[in-house]
């Protein structure tokens, strides 16, 4: 995900902006009312709030380029799309070869002329339109439930039945995991879950014992994030730990994509490591326990566990249900 160098520090109203929208957002009345008050205001948010967003994006759609997952013919709807970064993550992703419409819907017409003009801009070869469609192949959904009542969400999700594919990204708090899971478990039944989730049975997080558990993970900041200045000043000034991108997704798909091999494991949030062993908490077919991988059988998990390289997505090798290997 390309992101901006801009030293924002030529005009302070953009750092008053970022300070203003941070606060709705962290003490939740971001839902109560349109929070745009300029076009400037979605400029200042996409240069830096949307790019932590997007690199969220890419964990997400890389993950599905590896489970082999390709987006459906149709129009595209981007979904409460603030400043549209959702959107332009997915087609730099899965460029598509016709000129299949993306739909932008947000409360806010300043938001869906900003993300229009902006992805006229990345991408002139697309057409873009302001305004809902009725039945979107995919549905993108980009930290929206913080902002909506149950109501809305009622509203939100009775529009399912008419998208082939949703992917739902939201920030990886417990809260807004349980939210997803009892979303996924409704609707599991019909519309088949593909990611995160290893299988398409019941959500492990919901069985007696892990209940201090939610499903969530990290996406990585590119590298030369660490080194800008600008975003040396932005995670100053708004207190913000660059390190740290979790984030909590559900995508969503009514064709048939296969069974999922039984061996796959997801793991959910850090591992944790000490001299002898790798830790972490898994999701497979069986169950969301955790996993325990000893350092000498196991030196390069627990070399990539400690260094936190460790893949979201695994393969397990067992031999009499002990795991003797990975992939």
């Amino acid at each position: 995900m390309p992101f901006s160098n801009r030293d924002m520090s030529v005009d302070p109203r953009d750092w008053a902006t970022l300070e203003r929208l941070r606060r709705a957002f962290l003490d939740g009345t971001a839902g109560e009312s349109d929070y745009w008050q300029s076009l400037g205001d979605l400029a200042a948010y996409d240069t830096t709030f949307a790019q932590r967003i997007g690199w969220k994006w890419d964990f997400v759609l890389d993950d599905l380029h590896h489970l082999g997952w390709a987006p459906p013919s149709g129009p595209i709807l981007d979904w409460g799309c603030g400043s549209g970064i959702a959107s332009r993550a997915f087609l730099d992703q899965f460029p598509s070869s016709d000129v299949t419409p993306i739909h932008y819907w947000d409360r806010s017409a300043k938001a869906m002329e900003y993300a229009v003009q902006r992805a006229r801009e990345r991408f002139p070869e697309y057409t873009f339109v302001s305004g809902t469609v009725d039945a979107p192949a995919v549905l993108l959904l980009s930290h929206v439930l913080t902002e909506l009542s149950p109501t809305q969400v009622e509203a939100l999700l009775a529009t399912f039945p008419t998208v082939t594919s949703v992917i739902w990204v939201e920030p990886g708090t417990y809260d807004a995991s349980l939210a997803l899971i009892a979303i996924r478990e409704r609707l599991r039944p019909q519309f088949p879950p593909i990611a995160p989730c290893p299988h398409t049975g019941a959500c492990g997080i919901l069985s007696p014992g892990n209940e201090p558990h939610w499903c969530h993970h990290f996406a990585t900041p590119p590298p030369g994030v660490f080194t800008d200045p600008f975003w040396g000043k932005f995670a100053q000034m708004l207190g913000i730990d660059l390190r740290s991108v979790p984030l909590s997704y559900l995508v969503l798909d009514r064709r048939p994509l296969g069974l999922p091999n039984p061996e796959t494991a997801r793991r959910i949030g850090r591992p944790w490591t000490n001299k002898v062993d790798a830790r972490f908490l898994a999701c497979t077919p069986e169950s969301v326990a955790e996993a325990q991988f000893p350092k000498r059988a196991f030196p390069d998990l627990w070399r990539d566990a400690r260094k936190d390289r460790l893949p979201s997505l695994q393969t397990w090798e067992r031999v009499d249900g002990k795991v003797v290997g990975v992939r």
